[in-house]
């Protein structure tokens, strides 16, 4: 239950921030196109869109940050097997588990660290050039993607310990398009 609403919240979360950015991006772009029109320049020109560049970084950031641990849980991440793929049984198995755990390690040391520089950005006044708003915000993403990232590596090493199976990507699935295949022969 936990684990299924934690996937829609890291979804949503990843498709709303490219959304977002990318409709903002857009706007920004029109609008500067848009001033340079002799007859709309009156209008456009008092609106102010300067922090559009920096809200579209923060949300990129934020939608890396999650984007990883997403990358994660589905398999998605490149990674390079060479000597995996060489080993068998009870070696190869002992080699998935070490690198999962050592990226459980490095995640959750980087959340740590990230928490701690969050906790201590917190206590200063620093806001962020063009939309002033406090830097900790923006940061407080390095200790929660960081964590979820470390909760991945964890649930993934835990399913491989219990079925040896690996989350994999599969390039050619498309999400939803099986179920509509099947609703279509039925009808």
């Amino acid at each position: 239950m936990i684990n299924r609403l934690l996937n829609h919240l890291e979804e949503w979360l990843i498709a709303f921030l490219i959304g977002a950015a990318t409709l903002v991006i857009f706007v920004a772009v029109v609008h500067r196109y848009v001033s340079g029109i002799p007859v709309i320049q009156d209008y456009t020109v008092q609106i102010n869109l300067s922090w559009a560049q920096e809200l579209c970084i923060f949300m990129f950031v934020w939608m890396a940050k999650f984007g990883a641990a997403y990358g994660v849980r589905t398999g998605i991440h490149v990674g390079v097997d060479v000597v995996l793929r060489k080993l068998s049984g009870k070696p190869q198995q002992y080699l998935v588990l070490f690198g999962l755990l050592a990226g459980a390690l490095f995640t959750g040391t980087v959340a740590t660290l990230g928490g701690n520089f969050v906790w201590h950005i917190a206590q200063t006044d620093q806001t962020s050039a063009d939309l002033e708003i406090p830097m900790w915000w923006v940061y407080m993403c390095v200790p929660l993607g960081s964590s979820l990232m470390c909760y991945r590596f964890l649930q993934v090493a835990w399913s491989y310990s219990k079925t040896g199976e690996l989350p994999h990507h599969d390039h050619g699935h498309v999400e939803g398009l099986d179920a509509e295949t099947e609703v279509g022969a039925k009808a």
